[in-house]
């Protein structure tokens, strides 16, 4: 009796966390749908249909396929895997603070990609407002950037090992780094030319129109095996969430999963920032709404942030494309004015409960 119950129970867990990520999954559908409608040029359902039967007019074609398309499977890509990495980095470092922007890795990777378009040539800058960066060579900046975010990583976990990884001693390393490598970043300001300067302000807005297929494509190879390397040790994770002890009771080599995680988490941030800029908030907000909605089981909670942080990215590229149409803002600006209330009220609620403790 008492086994049918503890089983009815966990059945009914399991299926009130299923239809959440099925709710979620159906709510990121709508957003890229209307992702594809919106904008400047408007682009109604008949549209997209005859261009998709290949009866469409070439101006309609052009807008869903060269813009539309490639705008919305890169905020479902970089939603992902900016979400999932504040995920991860929360576990690993038991720090409810842990994201990509928060612990500097976003301004590192920012770094990275300046550095590699005004230094190493990898990029043409213009003085356009819609255009201000064209990446002719996305490889170089994405290593570049994958470098610098991976020597953010390695100062936290340096700290994390020798000072512990306490939320005080994490957030101050994350202040210093985000601090550093703004600095550095300044410096490459000072010394740009004029079109570079203004290349560089408008690099660190994050803005999903920036890149293309051919960015999208590079962007899935690094992104897609991460994210599934992440799910593949979300019983790791679990066990980490637990405590260092009891994850090495359970046979967690907790160093090397804590190296991993932040090596796999700044290449994933790095394949967001070198092509789109900072985007701030998806990483540290959408991880503890989730956490709040369905639990901290990493089995339902790091496919739940993938999809909560796609769907999230969506509709803020929607209200930057909407908001004082015809002009299109940023998308990195819509995600901050956004996250940064739902941030105060989470803090206000008590984002660091008793799990963390």
């Amino acid at each position: 009796m008492i086994e049918t119950e503890v089983l009815k129970k966990y059945n009914n867990y399991t299926r009130k966390r299923k239809s959440y990520l099925w709710i979620v999954l159906i709510l990121m559908l709508v957003f890229a749908v209307l992702g594809i409608s919106v904008g400047p040029s408007k682009v109604s359902m008949g549209d997209f249909l005859s261009v998709i039967s290949g009866y469409g007019d070439e101006t309609k074609n052009q807008i869903i396929f060269n813009l539309r398309l490639p705008r919305i499977l890169a905020a479902i890509l970089s939603g992902a895997a900016l979400s999932v990495s504040g995920v991860v980095m929360q576990s690993i470092l038991r720090n409810p603070l842990g994201s990509p922007f928060t612990l500097g890795l976003s301004n590192a990777a920012a770094f990275g990609a300046a550095l590699a378009v005004i230094l190493f040539g990898a990029g043409s800058t213009f003085s356009s407002n819609t255009d201000a960066v064209i990446i002719s060579n996305p490889y170089i900046t994405t290593i570049s950037a994958f470098f610098w975010s991976l020597v953010a990583s390695l100062l936290i976990i340096i700290v994390a090992r020798k000072k512990g990884a306490t939320p005080e001693n994490m957030i101050l390393t994350g202040i210093i780094a985000s601090t550093l490598f703004t600095a550095l970043t300044t410096g490459l300001q000072y010394i740009a030319d004029d079109i570079q300067l203004s290349a560089i302000v408008f690099w660190t807005f994050g803005d999903l129109s920036k890149g293309g297929w051919k960015e999208l494509l590079i962007q899935s190879l690094i992104i897609l095996p991460v994210l599934l390397y992440f799910y593949y040790n979300r019983w790791n994770y679990n066990a980490i969430d637990s405590g260092d002890e009891a994850a090495h009771s359970l046979g967690t080599n907790t160093p090397a999963l804590r190296l991993s995680g932040m090596i796999a988490a700044s290449l994933a941030t790095a394949a967001v920032v070198s092509f789109y800029g900072i985007i701030a908030f998806v990483g540290l907000v959408v991880p503890h709404i989730v956490r709040r909605i369905i639990g901290s089981n990493e089995r339902f909670l790091i496919p739940g942030a993938a999809l909560s942080g796609s769907a999230f990215l969506l509709g803020c590229d929607i209200l930057a494309r909407t908001v004082i149409s015809p002009m299109v803002l940023p998308v990195g600006i819509i995600t901050s004015l956004v996250g940064a209330p739902l941030f105060i009220f989470l803090l206000m609620r008590g984002i660091g409960s008793s799990q963390w403790k």
